[in-house]
């Protein structure tokens, strides 16, 4: 009878771990799966040099003197998804360093927006506002998608922002 008994545990036992083996193996398989999709797209991504960027993913480009322009990063609009919807309520006003000045609503969630440095709003791109196309901010982000042009407070604190390098090793 002992035998009988431990040759059933026995058997449960291998049952149990390959059961649990191949649990593992296809979680770790769709880990594997995650990190190649991600960086598949990362690849595709763009990080153009002449803007800076922010850890909430927000980039930001000098036009001429303190005046800049700000947009959300092509990693960002592709976590996002399609975007339907932008709103900011800000333009005229000065929005500190990490400060909302906006958001943005996608299909399937609404993110805000972050100020990348203390700075004046001066006008809010019509091309993607509620009466033209948000998804430009998708096809486009950094030329015709950007959101906010601004007036810079202190251009001294563009330095302080992540280069193109550092931003993609941020998102990697």
């Amino acid at each position: 009878m002992e035998d009988c008994c431990f040759s059933i545990f026995f058997k449960a036992k291998i049952y149990s771990e390959a059961k649990s083996t191949t649990f593992a193996r296809k979680r770790n398989s769709a880990i594997v799966s995650a990190f190649i999709v991600h960086h598949s797209l990362l690849d595709k991504m763009t990080f153009p040099s002449n803007c800076k960027y922010t850890e909430d993913h927000e980039w930001i480009r000098l036009d001429s003197g303190n005046t800049a322009y700000v947009g959300i990063t092509d990693f960002a609009q592709g976590e996002l998804g399609e975007l339907v919807y932008i709103e900011v309520e800000t333009v005229g006003q000065t929005v500190a360093a990490h400060e909302i000045f906006g958001t943005v609503e996608a299909v399937k969630t609404t993110s805000d927006l972050f100020m990348p440095l203390t700075a004046k709003v001066l006008e809010f791109n019509a091309k993607v506002s509620d009466s033209g196309d948000p998804s430009l901010v998708n096809s486009d982000p950094y030329g015709d998608g950007w959101i906010v042009k601004i007036e810079i407070v202190n251009p001294a604190d563009f330095d302080g922002l992540m280069d193109a390098e550092a931003y993609k090793a941020h998102v990697s």
